[in-house]
Order: C-alpha cells, then structure tokens, then sequence
C-alpha cells in the first residue's frame, strides 16, 4: 500500500501563529486554495486510482480530504479518530509569544526536546501518545486496503509517522519541515521496512524553496 500524504491546507491561526491543537479551526481563503491546487496536482496524476481517501475528524483536514476525493473521483472518504492532531492542553488558542510568557520552560523542552513533553492542562498529549495512535490508524487502513490511500492530517501527525517509517526517534521531530497541503508518499509493504518516496513537497502551490517556519507548532 501507498500512503499519498497530505497535510491540511492554512488556517488563521497558522498564519497568526496560534497552538491549535484539536480545536476545530476553518481553512483561511488561502488554505482553501492551497487544498484546491493539491487536489488538481493529485487529480492530474491519480484520477481514479485512490481507494481510498482518509482524513481526521476535524474540518481543515476533512475539507481538504473532500477536494481531493472529488477531484480524483473517489468515492470512499473514511474519518479515523487516531488521525487528529495532537492535543496542545492548555496551549490551545494562543499565540507562541502568550506560551513563552506562561511556560518558557515547557516551550524551550518542546523545541529542544520535544519527546520529553507532555503537554500541559486536561488532555495534553506526549508525541508517543500521538505516534501509538496514528500508527494504529496506519495499520489498520493496511489491513483494510490493497492500493493507493490518501490521507489527509496534520502537522505533528505527519512528523511522528515519518519518525517510524523512518525508524528515526521522537527526538527528531524537529528534523522534518511540513508545509501546508505538501505531499508526503510512503510505501508500506509486507515484512519489509516502510520507504519514504517523497516528503514535504509542495511545488504544486507555486512556493519557492524557503517555507516560513509556523510559530504555533
């Protein structure tokens, strides 16, 4: 099976550099043509071939994921739990400067150190915790299909399934840079390690070589 990758398109709180989190933040006017040009690019070349489209449950990834599909004539769009972003806790809604002024220490572990972290407040996650459930979600679609998967997710879901694919450890998370709507392919095939085909690219939106580094991450 071929994962073909993609992480949702912008939201506000990207731009403004707000910790998002599992809040259920829209798609900006750019993010909802960042999802209409990846679903061209995907549509050029995978028109009827996807099995299947899967997305987390929150609407910057689920309305990217239904471009897609309807631009690749896929009919099968499956919402998996273990797909949602990682729980940011009491981070949620406010920008990098609000979280440096309150945890300057927990902030500086999580850009340094960030398999040490848990996040702060109800419900704050671990990256392990976010890894176990989205390599559950992977497994269980390689289970369940045979050919070409589209998934679409999120930043730190992305980065923590590359850690394994990879079998690199959580503590390079920071190593990977994932744009939004960049496309990132993974080639899962029995009793032999995963293989990364592709990471990151986003061409297809008409960017440069440089992407800014978001704050809210």
């Amino acid at each position: 099976m071929r994962l073909f990758i993609v992480r949702h398109g912008e939201t506000e709180w990207n731009r403004d550099g707000r910790f998002q989190g599992q809040q259920d933040t829209a798609l900006s006017e750019t993010g909802l043509a960042q999802a209409d040009k990846v679903a061209a690019y995907l549509a050029e070349r995978m028109r009827g071939k996807f099995e299947a489209i899967a997305a987390s449950p929150l609407s910057r990834a689920k309305i990217t994921a239904e471009k897609i599909a309807s631009a690749c004539g896929c009919n099968r769009l499956d919402v998996i739990p273990g797909l949602t972003e990682i729980n940011h806790g009491d981070w949620e809604g406010l920008l990098s400067s609000e979280v440096k002024k309150l945890w300057p220490r927990v902030l500086d572990l999580w850009h340094t150190s960030p398999h040490t972290v848990i996040m702060p407040g109800d419900g704050g996650e671990s990256l392990r915790g976010v890894q176990i459930r989205a390599c559950e979600a992977v497994d269980a679609m390689a289970s369940a299909y045979d050919g070409d998967v589209c998934v679409t997710a999120h930043d730190a879901v992305i980065k923590v399934l590359l850690c394994h694919f990879l079998g690199a450890p959580l503590s390079s998370f920071w190593n990977f840079q994932i744009a939004n709507c960049s496309l990132t392919i993974a080639e899962l095939r029995k009793d032999t390690p995963p293989r990364v085909n592709l990471m990151g690219d986003a061409h297809f939106l008409g960017a440069g070589f440089e992407t800014p580094e978001q704050k809210g991450l």
